[in-house]
């Protein structure tokens, strides 16, 4: 995660990130985002919105970490929102991201558990 998260301050610092609801959804709706990353602990009615406008209007999104960890890696505070406007930026997370969570998904059960 700390790859994700270094590199979502990376994209900060190039100029390549853009934080919050109203500029994300003004970003997914001009085509300008091409990655949206969304913090699990976003209130439930938001993320919902910005989840089905993505799958409207074609956009990439992913939903990981908390607005805490996310926030911080960037400088902001309190932010659970953000979009990707560099394509190479975006393809390296949604690459750093996937590879991530299917690791976290194949990791195999404890003998206890089985």
């Amino acid at each position: 995660m700390n790859n994700v998260l270094s590199l979502l301050g990376f994209a900060r610092k190039a100029g390549h990130l853009v934080p919050g609801e109203t500029l994300c959804e003004q970003g997914v709706k001009s085509k300008k985002i091409s990655l949206l990353i969304i913090a699990e602990d976003l209130n439930v009615s938001t993320k919902s919105k910005m989840i089905k406008l993505c799958e409207s209007e074609g956009v990439n999104y992913r939903v990981i970490s908390d607005k805490e960890s996310l926030s911080s890696a960037i400088g902001k505070d309190n932010y659970g929102l953000f979009g990707v406007t560099n394509k190479k930026f975006s393809r390296a997370l949604i690459e750093k991201i996937d590879a991530l969570y299917t690791e976290v998904k194949q990791c195999p059960k404890p003998e206890s558990m089985n």
